[in-house]
């Protein structure tokens, strides 16, 4: 019988840089502490036009997918988040001057793999909406350079 549903729970989000430029790292992912959720990135094909002029309807076949190229990491924003996020922006700017990428990590404990893509973070951390009685959230856009999907997962320390 299949379960329910998984629950987000105790899930985690980490960053790592590689150590091998064009391999992904399997050890030394830094958690990023307060994230309170991570965007979807679903595969949308294109769709091919694949209709003839014997067609009375147009038929199609699938093209490259696309992820949209972006996702949004949203924390709730103390001073150590800031100081991570910053963190996070550092070792991007570190690897992508060594040629290298930045690796991100969604984990959860009730999987035994976790989804993974390679990413580059802003330069500067934006500016939260603002309003009364409420926790403040910043937003981290991730521009998307290459989605890599499930794999062996490794849990994200801090």
């Amino acid at each position: 019988m299949a379960v329910a549903g998984i629950s987000t729970l105790k899930m985690k989000v980490g960053y790592a840089a590689e150590a091998t430029a064009g391999t992904r790292p399997t050890t030394g992912y830094t958690m990023l502490e307060r994230c309170v959720s991570v965007g979807a990135l679903s595969i949308t094909n294109e769709n091919l036009d694949a209709t003839a002029l014997e067609d009375e309807i147009k038929r199609y076949i699938a093209g490259i997918g696309d992820t949209g190229g972006s996702t949004t990491l949203t924390f709730n924003l103390t001073s150590g988040t800031t100081t991570e996020i910053e963190g996070m922006i550092t070792a991007y700017n570190t690897a992508k001057e060594a040629g290298k990428e930045m690796w991100f990590e969604v984990w959860s404990p009730y999987l035994t793999k976790a989804f993974f893509f390679k990413g580059e973070p802003p330069q500067k951390i934006g500016m939260p909406e603002i309003g009364v009685n409420t926790v403040l959230q910043v937003e981290v856009p991730i521009t998307v350079s290459d989605y890599h999907g499930l794999d062996t997962g490794v849990e994200p320390t801090a």
